[in-house]
């Protein structure tokens, strides 16, 4: 139900409508996540499977451009974000970005921008499984097991964890982040000191010789770095997780402005700082796709174990990204489900107060990709990369759609901004969702996969329309029950 019409409803219901949440999916979390738990949340959202196994292929073909194309990337991400947090600080809710769109866009802006995060999630968890099976195919003692059955293996697991309640979701995530931190921390470190020193690196001297002779930043011209664009767009992706975790916290007030803030540096140091190091050790065609970059440095550097132990994190990071991705899609999923453009089931929520409904549904789609890696195993992680970057920029342009409005509304004092602001609104949203679409439009240089991916637009929009078209009777009856219920 939009809060237009609760607006609407009599004076008399004011105390009423006080007592419940704005968004009826928001009833019955615990509140249990802690102000450490969003933030490191924040940080796992920004070091995951596209920095750890997606930059190696990137480097490959892109070269050491592609620290530029993430530090665009990531300039863009952090409005995105920073809109979000306005929007999270003005009425906290774990149906996040969908609980605004149903206020500032009605109830078919919810239906659009919930299914498509959906897509997003669903092709990322698939991303991840794969990861996951690449990852562990590293160890020779589990290359002789398929792909499909260790993608399987990894998402019961996370499953199973996901399910127990939202205490431990946040204290996995903590501990999830602070091991990649402290992974990336020790790695840039010992790049530092390779470079510094001169070491060999696999029979390569460190240094900007690497840049130079072979191509340069460009060495394979422009068109490889704009192609990337969208993987990276997918790098930052989980970016949003703190709007949906910001409705499971007791002080949002005080966390979220800390999280947001601290973005910006962390896609800096962890992203672009992390690009130019590989950049200055080996050259870019080195590094392979099917491997992390950074897992192949250290591999050559011949530190014992080293490649070993890379692996094992990046491992870690992408089981942390397939947690967070089953832990925001069953939230969004229960407040679509509360207002009629969802399945009834997937707002169902067990004794730990989990919305394991949705969870499931989620898991549902991930068997999907376990089949996708049975069938193409070398093509999984691309096809769906590309995939959930459809539901990620669509996510995002929605986000910064409803900021727009939200600023609107504040000028005509109808509602009223927090102090933690957005600056330059409407010129900074309009520049994000030119530059999103345009990250969209690259896609088609790619003949490929990106082309094949566009051609999924409007099968995707037919199948919008039509799911509309069945749920729209339940959501008009579901917002008629809800104004009934406030001017009783």
């Amino acid at each position: 139900m939009s809060k237009d019409a609760v607006d609407s409803a009599p004076a008399a219901a004011t105390t009423q409508a006080a007592q419940t949440p704005a968004d009826a999916g928001d009833a019955g979390y615990s509140k249990d996540l802690k102000a450490r738990h969003v933030n490191m949340i924040a940080i796992g959202g920004a070091i995951g499977t596209g920095l750890f196994l997606g930059a190696g292929g990137r480097l490959h073909n892109a070269g050491p451009a592609l620290a530029l194309a993430y530090l665009v990337c990531g300039v863009f991400a952090f409005f995105v974000v920073r809109a979000l947090g306005e929007l999270v600080l003005y009425r906290p809710s774990s149906g996040s970005f969908v609980s605004y769109a149903r206020e500032f866009l009605g109830e078919k802006g919810a239906y659009v921008a919930g299914w498509m995060y959906f897509l997003n999630w669903s092709t990322t968890g698939i991303a991840d499984i794969t990861a996951i099976a690449l990852y562990t195919h590293y160890w020779s003692m589990f290359t002789s097991i398929p792909q499909w059955v260790l993608a399987l293996v990894a998402l019961a697991v996370v499953l199973a964890v996901n399910l127990i309640s939202v205490k431990i979701f946040g204290e996995m995530e903590f501990w999830f982040a602070i091991i990649k931190v402290a992974t990336l921390v020790g790695f840039m470190l010992i790049g530092i000191f390779l470079l510094a020193t001169q070491h060999d690196v696999g029979g390569h001297q460190p240094g900007v010789s690497l840049i130079t002779d072979h191509g340069g930043i460009l060495p394979h011209g422009m068109m490889p770095v704009v192609l990337v664009m969208q993987g990276v767009i997918f790098a930052y992706a989980a970016l949003e997780l703190v709007g949906v975790a910001a409705g499971e916290t007791a002080e949002p007030e005080k966390v979220v402005p800390r999280a947001v803030n601290s973005i910006m540096w962390r896609v800096g140091v962890f992203y672009v700082g992390s690009v130019v190091l590989l950049a200055l050790l080996l050259p870019g065609s080195v590094y392979s796709a099917d491997q992390s970059p950074f897992v192949t440095v250290l591999s050559k550097v011949g530190i014992p174990a080293a490649g070993d132990v890379m692996n094992l994190v990046v491992l870690t990071a992408a089981m942390s990204s397939l947690n967070s991705g089953l832990y925001s899609t069953g939230r969004i999923l229960r407040s679509m489900a509360t207002a009629g453009s969802a399945p009834k089931f997937t707002a169902r929520m067990n004794r730990s107060q989990v919305p394991y409904g949705g969870i499931l549904l989620t898991c549902a789609v991930c068997v999907l990709g376990v089949a996708l890696n049975y069938l193409v195993p070398s093509q999984a992680f691309e096809i769906v990369l590309n995939v959930a970057s459809l539901g990620i920029i669509s996510t995002w342009v929605i986000i910064m759609v409803c900021h727009v409005i939200f600023v609107r509304r504040a000028r005509a004092g109808l509602v009223t901004r927090p102090r933690f602001q957005l600056k330059f609104s409407p010129v900074t949203e309009i520049v994000t969702i030119a530059f999103l679409l345009a990250c969209l439009g690259m896609m088609w240089n790619d003949p490929e996969v990106g082309r094949r991916t566009l051609y999924l637009i409007p099968l995707i929009a037919v199948l919008l329309v039509a799911g509309w078209f069945g749920v729209r009777r339940r959501v008009t009856a579901n917002a008629e029950r809800e104004l009934t219920d406030l001017t009783k």
